[in-house]
């Protein structure tokens, strides 16, 4: 799209990423169990959008439009019509235009793409939220459901978890044509929990992922029944099966003023990009080109290259992800992606921080809820609010890579600190 009018990510507020293995989530080996219920989606959904408007101090009523990313809201709580569950939230938003978007993992990216667009035509104040509850079903239930995101006619009998398997799949490719090995893989699980075990809303804040475990098979197993692709995809390199909700505020130079904000208050977005490839074919494995087109598109817009990106939010559902993104996005040529994760690039401490807060391997990954919590990731780091996990130096430049599907939708942003 053109930004024809400035637009400003004003800040927001994500809520903590539970699930398995958090120590706040209740299942059937936690001490609560049984008197306790964890948060459901409406909760999600009310807390994020309460904590968005307080953060930001902006009055529900100044709110022009919202959207809400959700994926599968209606298979794993039984709820959809999620424009009207926004509402709900706060009495000020009661008959304001709001929609729900879905575009499986990038849902959020695409409920954050519509505001822009939004505030092009004419809005000055938007809302931004993303959601999804994914632990009320069984890990092969909640495969199934997650399976829509493919096109589930061809794909789904490829194994009874789906997307693991198709990205074994990219995992094998890759292997055989750059060499790619388990002990580089577990490069990037270590990097993710690392980074998660310093995030006090992470899904994995307690646990600790050594390199050994990572690059190993004891009590890591490789879970595919199929037998073509089962040797290349252990736990370790799974992002997590989350519940969370996030939300922000996304304004026009007009919006900053009636908010008594200025842009040093916030991050403009610089570029946007957008692009959809073909639910019914499969691409190169070796490559993600429909993220490569929407980076293309992103960075012709914020007149900006590859190596100007200081930090970056990018889509890791699996390890084997978060390297092609790096080769996507132009950070490093086909098959050298692994080599900069191994030496420390993408650290906190690196050249180019990647997923600092722990990613979706670490941090969690509620499907709706992604897209929205890499932006505000990228704004917490630029205003230097990211506590422990916080870069040590000043940060101009920050990417957002969201991806639904088997590079199928990927939304792109570049921002800048102002």
């Amino acid at each position: 799209m053109s930004l024809n009018r400035r637009a400003f990510v004003l800040g927001g507020h994500i809520t903590p990423f539970i699930g398995k293995n958090h120590p706040d989530f209740v299942w059937k080996r936690h001490p609560d169990f049984g008197t306790r219920e964890n948060p459901g989606l409406e909760d999600y959904i009310t807390t994020a959008v309460q904590g968005a408007l307080a953060a930001t101090d902006t009055p529900a009523a100044l709110v022009d439009k919202a959207w809400i990313g959700n994926f599968v809201g209606e298979l794993f709580s039984s709820q959809g019509h999620l424009g009207a569950a926004v509402v709900g939230a706060h009495p000020d938003l009661l008959y304001k235009p709001v929609m729900r978007v879905e575009g499986a993992c990038a849902s959020g990216g695409l409920a954050f793409a519509s505001a822009l667009e939004a505030i092009q035509a004419g809005s000055d104040v938007t809302l931004v939220a993303g959601a999804e509850v994914q632990t009320t079903a069984s890990a092969r239930t909640g495969g199934d459901y997650l399976a829509r995101a493919s096109h589930y006619k061809r794909q789904r009998p490829l194994d009874d978890f789906t997307f693991p398997a198709l990205f074994a799949r990219r995992i094998k490719a890759y292997s055989e044509a750059h060499g790619l090995t388990e002990a580089d893989l577990a490069h990037v699980s270590v990097k993710a929990y690392a980074n998660a075990n310093k995030n006090p809303l992470a899904h994995m804040k307690a646990v600790e992922m050594t390199f050994e475990r990572a690059a190993g098979t004891e009590g890591n197993p490789k879970f595919l029944s199929n037998a073509e692709v089962r040797d290349y995809l252990k736990v370790s390199d799974c992002s997590q099966v989350s519940d969370g909700g996030a939300a922000l505020i996304l304004v026009s130079e007009a919006g900053l003023a009636k908010l008594g904000k200025t842009p040093a208050d916030a991050i403009e977005v610089l570029g946007l990009g957008h692009a959809t490839g073909n639910l019914f074919t499969d691409g190169d494995p070796l490559t993600m080109a429909t993220t490569e087109t929407a980076a293309a598109q992103a960075y012709a817009q914020a007149g900006v290259a590859a190596d100007a990106v200081q930090v970056a939010e990018v889509h890791d559902c699996f390890t084997i992800t978060e390297l092609l993104m790096m080769e996507a996005l132009g950070f490093s040529q086909p098959g050298e992606s692994a080599a900069q994760v191994a030496d420390g690039r993408t650290a906190l401490a690196g050249a180019l921080p990647i997923n600092t807060g722990g990613g979706l391997v670490g941090f969690g990954h509620p499907v709706g809820a992604t897209g929205v919590k890499q932006i505000l990731e990228i704004y917490r780091q630029m205003k230097g609010q990211c506590g422990d996990y916080q870069v040590g130096r000043s940060l101009e430049l920050g990417l957002t890579a969201n991806m639904g599907g088997d590079d199928k939708t990927a939304v792109v942003g570049v921002f800048a600190n102002r």
